[in-house]
């Protein structure tokens, strides 16, 4: 038996460190989407005012209640979702070190990281960069090889195979999953039965857009950065210029209009006459499948199966809520990355009980 005053000390450290490696997630969440390094500067940073943060009001957890969640230099609001990763992260390190042996939980730290980084990223830009699903794919097999455990095996050179295999059948099964949503709902046509009018308004970094009643926020169609949008018009106006008969092919940054590219952060106002509308509606984007493809690389093929299944399950049933609840921006656009962060944690956590309850119905 463990003596509880260790079994104290080792928690409260795993809490701590969980606490103090959630502040350095924080800086990738921030950075990495924007192409900035997390090496220089080297200390953080407030985004508003740009000055440096020193040490005494950077410590994790401690420092955002104390300042009350604002920069201590120019009072503008830090996010609470500073906070937020900070305490994910540490509850999710402590579970972790109180649930496995110390290699599997030291393994699972890295890989809690990675899904943190990916969840709150995915939230955010609705991307998950290659360095948090390509880097997750290589850290799995990595881990896998030192603690083959992981796979359920003595061996080092089974674990390793077993992770590339399962980090393959992540990303090829989310591969089958979109290309046969791309044939089912790849894009939506809708011809009107009558010339219908439009308009597209700038507002701030969005716009409205409204074709005939249906009123949308712009960013609603556009989950990933291909996606197209094209609107067939008998007549249109951008800004001071006419078109007549020309199809426009809008990107969420631009609009192609006979052979020119005009940059739509130019542009503050498009009306005209619309016969027909093809929105994107692209089901996940590449990066869902590289994420899959790291869950596999760390928790093995039927952890694959399972996220797959829960986030699904997880996600229709957040979609219906926003259904119900009336939110269409969000019914259109919705990360599935966090759906399979959701799936792989209950997996690591609860798999085995789960596998267990799953037999006890297969053989009453």
């Amino acid at each position: 038996m463990h003596h509880p005053i260790h079994q104290f000390l080792f928690g409260a450290f795993a809490f701590v460190l969980g606490a103090a490696v959630g502040s350095f997630l924080n800086v990738c969440i921030y950075r990495w989407p924007v192409d900035l390094s997390i090496n220089q500067p080297r200390r953080s940073f407030c985004p508003k005012c740009k000055q440096p943060i020193p040490w005494h009001q950077n410590l994790p957890l401690i420092s955002w209640i104390a300042l009350g969640g604002r920069c201590a230099n120019c009072g503008a609001k830090i996010s609470f979702r500073y906070f937020a990763v900070e305490l994910v992260t540490a509850l999710l390190f402590l579970a972790i070190w109180q649930s496995f042996p110390w290699q599997i939980a030291i393994a699972y730290w890295i890989f809690v990281s990675f899904l943190i980084i990916g969840t709150f990223i995915d939230f955010e830009h609705f991307i998950i960069p290659d360095r948090v699903t390509i880097g997750g794919i290589i850290a799995g097999v990595a881990c896998s090889v030192i603690v083959p455990a992981l796979m359920e095996t003595d061996s080092r050179v089974a674990a390793g195979v077993r992770a590339l295999l399962a980090a393959a059948l992540g990303y090829v099964i989310l591969w089958i999953v979109l290309e046969a949503g791309k044939i089912a709902f790849g894009r939506k046509r809708i011809r009107f039965d009558a010339p219908t009018p439009f308009t597209w308004i700038k507002r701030g970094e969005d716009a409205d857009f409204v074709v005939g009643t249906e009123e949308s926020l712009w960013s609603d169609y556009f989950a990933r950065e291909k996606d197209r949008l094209l609107l067939r018009c008998d007549e249109t106006r951008i800004d001071h210029e006419t078109f007549a008969n020309v199809t426009l092919d809008f990107r969420y940054d631009r609009v192609n209009v006979e052979g020119r590219a005009l940059m739509l952060d130019d542009v503050t106002h498009i009306s005209g006459v619309a016969r027909e509308l093809v929105i994107p509606r692209e089901a996940m984007g590449r990066g869902d499948l590289k994420f899959l493809g790291a869950i596999g690389a760390f928790l093995g093929w039927r952890a694959v199966l399972f996220s797959l299944f829960a986030g699904s399950l997880l996600g229709s049933i957040v979609g219906l809520v926003t259904l119900v609840v009336g939110k269409r921006v969000w019914s259109a656009k919705l990360p599935f990355g966090p759906y399979l962060a959701f799936g792989a944690l209950t997996w690591m956590f609860f798999g085995e009980i789960l596998l267990r309850w799953y037999g006890t119905l297969l053989s009453p």
